[in-house]
């Protein structure tokens, strides 16, 4: 999928192939499921926490027919994906996920960016995020804020950073 290159100065920097992004089929459903759960787990999470997750993170062909869902592939492989919901007057960010040996390489970043087009695209002004904690730090660089915080749909008691993008200045998506 990706591998190390000798960059100027010669200190070693990964790189990775750029994705494909293209419109989820709803028989990938079960596929994008088992991808989130994965990329989930990256972070450390313990069985019984990842078990309340399943749920949250279970996506039915429904919802990728008649949402805007969009994966990331390289070759033949989904390396990543992102769905899109709505919540009141705002686009809703329910997932974004990365293969975790993919993580890092920039699929995430090409993700945002297209969401953020698309969200826009489809005339929403904000774009709505409940991260997981430790996602945080990614969309706060790419110019999220957060607002507060939400209850946990998968463990009653944990509390979710709530960021909010504001699509007029959807033009910095990057950190700099």
């Amino acid at each position: 999928m990706g591998g190390e290159s000798r960059a100027a100065g010669g200190h070693r920097e990964r790189y990775a192939p750029r994705a494909t992004i293209r419109r989820a089929c709803p028989d990938e459903a079960a596929l994008l499921s088992a991808l989130a759960l994965r990329s989930k787990a990256y972070w450390g999470y313990d069985a019984a926490f990842m078990e309340a997750c399943v749920a949250a993170l279970t996506i039915v062909p429904e919802s990728v027919e008649h949402s805007a869902f969009y994966v990331a592939q390289v070759g033949d492989e989904v390396v990543g994906f992102y769905g899109l919901g709505q919540v009141g007057d705002d686009a809703d960010l329910r997932y974004l996920f990365v293969e975790p040996a993919a993580i890092g390489l920039g699929y995430g970043s090409e993700l945002w960016r297209h969401a953020v087009e698309t969200a826009g695209l489809l005339g929403f002004r904000r774009l709505r995020v409940e991260s997981d904690p430790y996602a945080e730090p990614f969309y706060l660089a790419r110019g999220a804020e957060r607002i507060g915080e939400v209850p946990s749909e998968a463990l009653p008691g944990r509390q979710l950073p709530l960021l909010v993008y504001d699509l007029a200045g959807a033009g910095a998506t990057e950190p700099s």
